[in-house]
C-alpha cells in the first residue's frame, strides 16, 4: 500500500493533515519513485491578454510554504500573460498511482538570486539555449535557430560562466486552494480540498 493511501479512505476531512504542503511532497516522493518520466511534470494555465485560457507543461522545480516555482522566458506567452494576469493553476496527474493535485493562486515573480543559482546549475546546453531561444515567437526555420546555438557556443567556448539572461528567470505561484484527488472503486474518487482562510487552511471534502 502506497503511503498516505490513507487519502483514499478519508471518512472527514478533519482526518487529513493541517497543512496540504507537507501532504504533497510526500506525494511527490512518492511519484518520483513509481512514474517513469519527469514526475514534477505539471500543467500551467494562465489567462493571456484577451481574457482566453491557454494551458501547457512545465516542470516545478521547488516547493516550500511559500508555493510552487518554475522557470521561464518571461516575454514568452505564459511571460506575457502572467505579468498582465498574475493568475494561474497547476495540475499533477500521476497516473501510476491514481493520484492528481490541482493547485490555483497568485503568481510572483522570483528574485533575481533565487534565478541566478537555479540557472547556473543547469546543464550548459540549457544556459544557452536561454539566450537562443526567442519563446513563442515565429521561427522562419531551424536552420536559424541552429545558427543562433553554434554563435553562442563560439562566443562562449571555453568558459561555463554565462550570464542569466534578463528576461529569463523564475515565477512562484502562491496558493490559495489545494485538492488532492485518488482514484476510487466504481470512479468514487476521494477529492480533499484545501482553501486558504484568515486563520490558515480550512479543509473540506468534494463529491468524486
Amino acid at each position: 500500500m502506497q503511503e498516505n493511501d490513507f487519502i483514499k479512505r478519508l471518512e472527514n476531512p478533519q482526518d487529513g493533515p493541517q497543512n496540504p504542503l507537507p501532504l504533497f511532497a510526500e506525494w511527490l516522493k512518492t511519484a518520483e519513485k513509481t512514474e517513469i518520466n519527469d514526475p514534477n511534470a505539471m500543467c500551467l494555465a494562465t489567462i493571456d491578454p484577451d481574457g482566453h485560457p491557454s494551458v501547457r507543461i512545465v516542470l516545478l522545480k521547488d516547493v516550500d510554504e511559500r508555493g510552487f516555482v518554475f522557470y521561464t522566458n518571461r516575454e514568452s506567452r505564459k511571460g506575457q500573460a502572467l505579468s498582465l494576469h498574475p493568475q494561474a493553476a497547476l495540475c499533477f496527474h500521476w497516473k501510476t498511482l491514481g493520484r492528481q493535485v490541482r493547485v490555483e493562486g497568485t503568481v510572483m515573480i522570483v528574485d533575481d538570486a533565487e534565478s541566478d543559482a537555479y540557472y547556473a546549475s543547469r546543464p550548459k546546453g540549457s544556459r544557452l539555449g536561454a539566450w537562443a531561444s526567442r519563446q513563442s515567437r515565429p521561427l522562419e526555420n531551424r536552420s536559424t535557430l541552429v545558427h543562433r546555438i553554434e554563435e553562442l557556443e563560439k562566443q562562449y567556448q571555453g568558459t561555463d560562466n554565462i550570464p542569466r539572461p534578463p528576461h529569463w528567470g523564475g515565477y512562484r505561484l502562491k496558493p490559495d486552494y489545494i485538492e488532492f484527488w485518488h482514484d476510487g472503486t466504481s470512479r468514487l474518487h476521494t477529492r480533499l480540498v484545501y482553501k486558504r482562510g484568515e486563520k490558515g487552511w480550512e479543509r473540506s471534502l468534494l463529491y468524486p
